[in-house]
């Protein structure tokens, strides 16, 4: 029985950590005007399906900016700025070198589009490398808390769990007490005759 309330003890704060960083971390992006970002690594919201099934519309993605943009070769996946200002999230079906500049050009394709973009894609305007790791949904969260209504929620609502907590966590503590308190054996009655 202590084991479990080990386990359940370390599960609840296990899930409010990870809940408390990731509002830190979308409350800290939306101030200094960035992206979320964990341990070096660019959260992104996927917001069509150009990549499905692998990348579902509304996941969120990890992306490793940085590096030799040069790099990359036919089948990795690639993050890179479209002639429009558009994120694109989209795998390079063939790598060139231009003999001039010694710059690389991709020509990418969306792996559910039926043919591969049309505009090539400088190294210039690579801006990060798709890790592999997505987590379907989560994006549609993440638009709405960068939203103004989401922020307004991502402040309220951490401090009403925590208070909800903290009143459950009184309430138990009393409840444990009482049950406590009715399981000892009544006081003998004080008697004011002399002995």
């Amino acid at each position: 029985m202590k084991f479990k309330k080990v386990i359940s003890s370390l599960l609840s704060t296990l899930v409010l950590m990870i809940f408390i960083v990731l509002v830190a971390a979308v409350v800290l992006s939306k101030a200094s005007g960035g992206e979320p970002a964990f341990f070096g690594y660019e959260i992104k919201t996927v917001l069509s399906g150009s990549m499905e099934p692998d990348i579902q519309t509304g996941s969120i993605v990890a992306l490793k900016p940085g590096g030799d943009m040069n790099r990359f070769k036919a089948g990795d996946v690639i993050t890179f700025m479209s002639e429009d200002n558009i994120l694109i999230t989209h795998r390079i079906v063939e790598a060139t070198v231009n003999g001039t500049t010694g710059e690389a050009i991709y020509r990418t394709k969306g792996d559910n589009n039926d043919a591969a973009d049309t505009a090539p894609v400088q190294s210039a305007n690579v801006i990060a490398e798709y890790t592999g790791i997505t987590v379907p949904y989560i994006g549609y969260a993440m638009n709405f808390a960068v939203s103004k209504a989401g922020s307004v929620l991502l402040m309220i609502v951490p401090g009403l769990l925590l208070l909800s907590y903290a009143l459950y966590s009184s309430w138990k503590a009393l409840m444990a007490l009482e049950k406590k308190n009715a399981a000892l054996p009544p006081a003998p009655p004080v008697s004011d005759s002399p002995q």
